[in-house]
């Protein structure tokens, strides 16, 4: 599969809603440490009760999503899994089988720590996301 472009990038990271307050600025910064992977059909990107530590994003292709065994649901293109496991060591909560060649934007929790610890601009636009994500569901769970 071709190159994804910078742009490209850039857009597909803003549908991470945990990348929301992140300026221009902090989204190139982003954008560089992300890693481009193909991965063949039947690959495991991620496996429940897994510790894999990675946001992928789908550049293209399709991902089955399983708990239990069971299909929960397929996701394509400019959809995510992994967004909290950069934040966190949770065991993954579903597998993720590529269905066919899949093309992602891989972001490990190395890289992303990295980046956070020396660009405290791009850290605090996460934790500004992630407070208002908390007080959201405060207010919905006292309606």
């Amino acid at each position: 599969m071709a190159s994804v472009q910078a742009d490209t990038k850039i857009e597909l990271l803003r549908g991470v809603p945990l990348f929301g307050s992140c300026s221009s600025m902090d989204m190139d910064r982003l954008a560089q440490v992300v890693d481009e992977v193909d991965v063949p059909d039947g690959y495991v990107i991620a496996r429940e009760g897994g510790s894999e530590r990675q946001l992928a994003i789908i550049v293209g292709g399709t991902v089955r999503l399983e708990r239990g065994g069971e299909t929960l649901l397929r996701i394509g293109d400019g959809e995510y899994i992994g967004e909290m496991a950069l934040l966190d060591s949770a065991p993954r909560s579903t597998t993720a089988v590529a269905e066919g060649p899949v093309k992602l934007l891989v972001m490990t929790n190395q890289s992303f720590s990295a980046l956070v610890g020396e660009a405290a601009d791009v850290r605090a636009s996460v934790f500004e996301t992630l407070a208002r994500r908390i007080r959201a569901r405060e207010l919905n769970a006292t309606d």
